[in-house]
């Protein structure tokens, strides 16, 4: 049997309207039109769909299993079209995030809250970009949108900026380097480095302090979680290095302190890298836009 879609929708509005003169309304169809679609497909199937000497006109056996079939089949279709429509007038969308800053989703979360609620119909998801290639994965469309540090010159990649930051030094009240105003790489020998669990270069402390001036801290403790670093530092178990805004935004006690990174201080940005293609889509720039503004609270602005 060839059974179209035209050939359900026969079936569930003269189910539906109880006989021709009817269904053919509601398709928009004639009935000639109509009686001749049902008697091809009743040859096709070799058995009656419906039992022609009853008022209203009811389907038979065969006719009811077919009416089955096209309740299953007919939502789906209606479903997978709207969700076309909204891929098309740019109302709906996938954007599935890479995140490069370990930090960050702390802060994108509150982001992603009030994206979810203007753009429903756009599926979100969050990856963790340090477990694999994030830039190449924006290329490949595995990803939607990396948060990032490092721009980079790729084609078909834009990079938008975010907001800056200051990576900052955060010891115990009680730790003899707050005394300084400020802390370079050579405070840091002899220390227990408290940290993210990530390598090395997508650290700042370490790509914007150690690494250049080749000093090792003492000991390395990687922790997951930004609050138990935090109260491993006012506990006096060792420092760390993290960015300015989530210190002032997760602010537990008071029993820690934070000094600038060297007497300059050392300042960052972050990115968000998208298709450039995908720049100029309502969803990609809302986000944008809202991750801004969050920025700008943690930031106090």
């Amino acid at each position: 049997m060839h059974i179209e879609f035209r050939h359900l929708r026969t079936i569930k509005a003269i189910h539906q309207a109880g006989g021709l003169a009817r269904a053919a309304d509601q398709l928009n169809i004639t009935q000639s039109a109509l009686s001749h679609q049902i008697k091809g497909l009743e040859d096709q199937a070799g058995v009656e769909l419906f039992v022609r000497r009853s008022k209203p006109m009811k389907l038979s056996p065969a006719g009811l299993r077919l009416l089955r079939l096209a309740e299953q089949v007919l939502p789906q279709v209606e479903a997978l079209q709207e969700e076309f429509s909204g891929l098309r007038d740019g109302s709906a969308g996938r954007m599935h995030i890479a995140i490069e800053c370990h930090a960050c989703f702390e802060w994108l979360f509150p982001v992603l809250e009030r994206f979810r609620k203007s753009w429903p119909d756009v599926d979100v998801d969050i990856r963790p970009g340090l477990a694999f290639d994030a830039l190449p994965a924006l290329l490949k469309e595995e990803v939607d949108l990396v948060v990032s540090s490092d721009p980079e010159d790729i084609p078909g990649v834009t990079f938008t900026e975010l907001f800056d930051y200051q990576p900052v030094f955060v010891a115990s009240s009680q730790h003899p380097l707050t005394d300084k105003p400020y802390v370079e790489a050579e405070d840091f020998r002899g220390q227990t480095l408290i940290s993210y669990p990530v390598e090395r270069s997508r650290l700042d402390v370490f790509s914007q302090l150690l690494t250049p001036a080749k000093v090792e801290p003492g000991a390395i403790r990687q922790v997951e979680l930004t609050a138990v670093i935090l109260l491993l530092v006012a506990s006096n178990r060792g420092v760390a290095v993290l960015p300015d805004w989530v210190v002032r935004e997760v602010k537990y006690n008071s029993d820690y302190v934070t000094r600038p990174l060297t007497q300059r201080g050392i300042t960052r940005r972050l990115y968000a890298a998208t298709r450039s293609d995908d720049v100029g889509k309502g969803y990609v720039t809302d986000l944008i836009a809202f991750a801004k503004a969050e920025a700008g609270r943690l930031q106090g602005l």
